[in-house]
C-alpha cells in the first residue's frame, strides 16, 4: 500500500513540474506551481518527513504562488486615459 502512494504521489510531481514548465502564462504557472507544492507535500508526508511537508506545504503551495500573483498583477499595467492625452507611448514627435 505505501509504494502504490509514493508511485501516486511521485507520478502527480512529474505531472505537475512538466506542466508548469510547458505553461507560457505566469498566472496560470503560479496556479500549476500550487499543485506541484500540494504534490511534494504529500510525497514528503508519505515519506516520513512531516517538518519538511509543513514547511513545503506553507512556502510552497501558498506563499510563492501568492507573491507570484501579487507581481504579475503589480507589473502588468493597462494605460490610462492621462497617457494616451500625454502621447506617452506615441511614437510621433512633437510637431511645433
Amino acid at each position: 500500500m505505501n509504494q502504490w502512494l509514493i508511485g501516486a504521489a511521485v507520478a502527480v510531481v512529474v505531472l505537475a513540474a512538466t506542466t508548469a514548465v510547458l505553461t507560457r502564462e505566469p498566472a496560470r504557472q503560479a496556479v500549476v506551481l500550487s499543485v506541484l507544492g500540494l504534490g511534494l507535500a504529500v510525497l514528503f508526508a508519505v515519506l516520513q518527513a512531516p517538518d519538511v511537508a509543513l514547511s513545503q506545504l506553507a512556502v510552497g503551495t501558498a506563499l510563492t504562488p501568492l507573491l507570484i500573483l501579487l507581481t504579475v498583477r503589480k507589473v502588468t499595467r493597462r494605460p490610462t486615459r492621462t497617457d494616451d492625452r500625454a502621447g506617452i507611448g506615441d511614437d510621433r514627435q512633437d510637431r511645433r
